[in-house]
């Protein structure tokens, strides 16, 4: 019995220990769960603190140019002084606030109406706003000519400076709307370079500058959205730099920059139904801005380089047209004017300019660049297919005011051909034989109507589209140069005699008193 109670109680040591360290880990282990139960809950309670995180490195290239571009750009305050009195008795159409008229339906108006109107007062002020672009320390600015045309006084603010500075206009030039400016400061200026706009491609990013509704120091992004954009005004040498980067009333005069914060361009115009921006603008190129700067400011003025033809450039995009003429790409000269460096090198009208000075011809830019920028007196080489047989010849080039005297649009070598400039509210081209056989009317002489402005005096008095304009005054009208010279005779409160021929061989007289507002 003694050995069966010593067994016994060894067995019983043993599961009693072991049931012990059961019980131990069971413990400890319900003990870790109502721990961590406890810290969960005391968790929910307090809320983390939060830290400011490290700046992260994004894109800066924008704001880089910017920081550099803005002391260079500038706020230009224009004022006018207006005789209401005079004008209404006129009804002279209403201006807007950057000197262009202000027709609402006019996709090519610009920019920032303020008029301060008190039509039965007497004389009163009208103000506009635009901007600039410092081009030289010594106060030099570049800027759109409608921004500071016929005004009294020219104010200039810059972006570090609540002074407003005195301008005195150095120069304009029409053709493309561009202006210089300068300021006295006493002080060296903060400058933009200029780039070389030829090196822009459609897609690249390019910011605008300016003071939009006269908020300054506005930056805008966008890209290029086309270059070389034609016909966006009746202007010969407008070839824009197509833009969606928002340009608004008051941007007019800014500079359009490259992303190596290069001014690629001048702002000027933009496309609009609503009078703001709706996706499309325009600037004219850099290149051609440095060419009119470089002139105004060592003379004053622009003077242009013409051979004496005239051309439109639609007219030479006809695959059809150039296959026949034997060529694949070139300009149809339709006319040479008597005694000019065309007509002694012996071009004709029906010639087809292929190349310039060696380089091709497939636009009226590549036409006419060349040609306006050498030298008065020096020659152009000048490649072009008569009978579908090439030929060439080095043609002096002459000064275009000579060469298409009475006005400084004047429509020599460009795209848009013969057309002369508004008069009395019509635009008129020349008569083609193109158009003589269109009408039914082969050898008839004259000029014909292409465009009638709505509201003016040629449509007061009955002028229609495709009118061939055969007399005026009593003064027979062959050709566009006889229609300047009796235009430029008619003046504001004379009468004027208009014999036009219409389709169908009607034969039209139409009358009226040409009011002050059309001359």
């Amino acid at each position: 019995m003694g050995s069966e109670s010593r067994g016994w109680t060894r067995e019983s040591k043993l599961l009693a220990a072991v049931l012990v360290a059961v019980t131990l880990m069971i413990g400890i282990l319900i003990g870790s769960i109502s721990s961590g139960r406890v810290a969960a809950m005391k968790g929910q309670g307090s809320p983390s603190t939060l830290a400011v995180p490290s700046p992260v490195a994004l894109s800066s290239t924008f704001s880089a140019i910017s920081k550099q571009l803005n002391p260079a750009v500038v706020n230009i305050a224009t004022t006018q002084v207006v005789d209401h009195r005079r004008d209404n008795q006129a009804q002279p159409r209403r201006r807007g606030g950057n000197g262009n008229p202000a027709n609402p339906d006019d996709p090519f108006r610009d920019f920032f109406d303020r008029f301060f109107d008190s039509p039965n007062q007497g004389p009163s002020a009208e103000r506009s706003l635009g901007s600039g672009v410092i081009v030289d320390e010594k106060g030099y600015i570049l800027t759109n000519n409608h921004v500071v045309e016929q005004a009294t006084k020219i104010q200039v603010k810059l972006s570090d400076d609540a002074t407003l500075y005195n301008a005195r206009v150095v120069g304009t030039d029409v053709d493309t709307d561009l202006a210089v400016i300068k300021i006295e400061t006493g002080k060296k200026l903060a400058y933009a370079k200029l780039g070389n706009s030829d090196s822009a491609q459609v897609g690249d990013w390019v910011l605008a500058f300016g003071s939009p509704f006269g908020l300054e120091a506005t930056v805008t992004a966008g890209i290029i959205s086309a270059k070389d954009r034609a016909n966006i005004s009746n202007r010969q040498f407008q070839r824009f730099i197509q833009t969606d980067a928002a340009i608004n009333p008051g941007n007019s005069g800014g500079p359009l920059v490259n992303m190596a914060g290069e001014v690629i361009g001048i702002n000027t115009a933009i496309f609009t139904s609503s009078r703001g921006y709706e996706g499309v603008g325009f600037a004219m190129p850099s290149n051609a801005a440095v060419s009119v700067y470089n002139q105004l400011v060592t003379s004053g003025k622009v003077t242009r380089g013409s051979i004496g033809i005239t051309f439109q450039e639609d007219r030479s995009s006809n695959p059809i047209l150039m296959k026949e003429l034997g060529v694949e790409s070139g300009i149809v000269v339709e006319k040479v004017e008597p005694g000019s460096p065309a007509a002694k090198a012996g071009l004709r009208a029906g010639d087809v300019v292929t190349a310039v000075n060696g380089h091709a011809v497939k636009t009226g830019s590549d036409l006419v660049t060349p040609i306006t920028v050498t030298p008065i007196g020096s020659s152009v080489h000048v490649t072009f297919v008569r009978d579908r047989k090439p030929q060439e010849a080095n043609i002096t080039v002459a000064d275009r005011s000579k060469l298409f005297p009475g006005t400084a649009a004047n429509q020599g070598e460009d795209q848009s051909g013969d057309a002369a400039p508004v008069d009395f509210g019509i635009r008129v081209e020349e008569l083609t034989p193109e158009m003589q056989r269109s009408l039914g009317e082969g050898g008839q002489k004259g000029v014909i109507v292409s465009e009638v402005e709505p509201a003016s005096f040629g449509e007061d008095i009955g002028f229609a589209r495709g009118d061939v304009i055969v007399e005026a005054n009593h003064q027979a009208i062959s050709s566009l140069s006889d229609w300047r010279a009796m235009a430029a005779k008619l003046k504001p409160g004379t009468q004027a005699l208009f014999k036009v021929t219409r389709r169908g061989g009607l034969t039209v007289f139409l009358a009226g008193v040409i009011p002050a507002a059309e001359k």
